[in-house]
């Protein structure tokens, strides 16, 4: 009799599925990259689950910093000519290292889903000022094809460093024995979502905003106002494993 009653309610319950939790594991480890409002970044993260749905958070980013008025230029009259920005004194480039905390808003079950969490992180960063050196047209040529580029350090108060006599930027390596360092600090909020598949993949799409504040100006172009403080709104891909 009991065997007929198990029988008939797997009949009347064909498709009825019971789901479990998904394995958690306690560590991760994540690489990104990410397009932000003044540039791009590279993002590195360590993670350790403290709880069920809160995670410690270690994360070290390369981030590259540009001005809101800078415009690329090319001089109109050689077509060999390389781009520049005109009026641009320092490439920034941003080395930020912090500690933060993930919390699940909502998770994903067995059979997949997407896991919300919101990220909080703050810490300190280095702004690593570049010089920008140019390939320099000589103000008197006797043959417009013929003609010898010097490499000059960009100075706007130079009168043969208007655009006329820019050939276009020189080779990145030109200043590198002439960086100056801003230190500051950072913070970020961000919202991340895991679409990973698997219960030790781990697949990111997060938004969010930073903030980078700096001791002083960190003076990138010549001609218009610089910043101290710079907001900025990014989005950030992340792939890596979990254990």
């Amino acid at each position: 009799m009991l065997s007929d009653t198990v029988c008939l309610q797997a009949q009347q319950n064909p498709n009825e599925y019971e789901e479990t939790p998904p394995v958690l594991m306690k560590n991760e480890l994540s690489f990104g990259f990410s397009l932000h409002s003044s540039g791009w970044g590279l993002d590195f993260r360590r993670g350790k689950n403290l709880t069920v749905s809160k995670k410690r958070m270690y994360e070290i980013e390369l981030v590259g910093m540009h001005h809101a008025k800078e415009i690329k230029s090319v001089n109109p009259y050689y077509e060999n000519s390389k781009s520049y920005v005109f009026g641009k004194l320092n490439s920034l480039t941003v080395l930020r290292g912090a500690v933060g905390f993930q919390r699940v808003i909502a998770g994903k079950g067995e059979r997949g889903g997407v896991e919300i969490r919101v990220n909080y992180t703050g810490g300190l960063s280095l702004g690593f000022a570049k010089p920008i050196y140019l390939n320099i047209i000589p103000m008197e040529i006797t043959d417009p094809d013929q003609f010898v580029l010097s490499v000059e350090k960009y100075d706007p108060e130079n009168p043969n460093h208007t655009q006329e006599y820019i050939y276009g930027r020189a080779s990145f390596t030109e200043g590198l024995d002439e960086i100056k360092v801003y230190p500051g600090a950072y913070a970020k909020l961000g919202l991340s979502f895991e679409y990973g598949a698997q219960d030790d993949d781990v697949r990111i799409l997060e938004v969010g905003m930073t903030a980078d504040a700096y001791y002083k100006t960190v003076p990138i172009m010549a001609l218009t106002h610089n910043n101290q403080l710079y907001f900025n709104f990014y989005i950030n891909l992340l792939y890596g494993r979990k254990w």
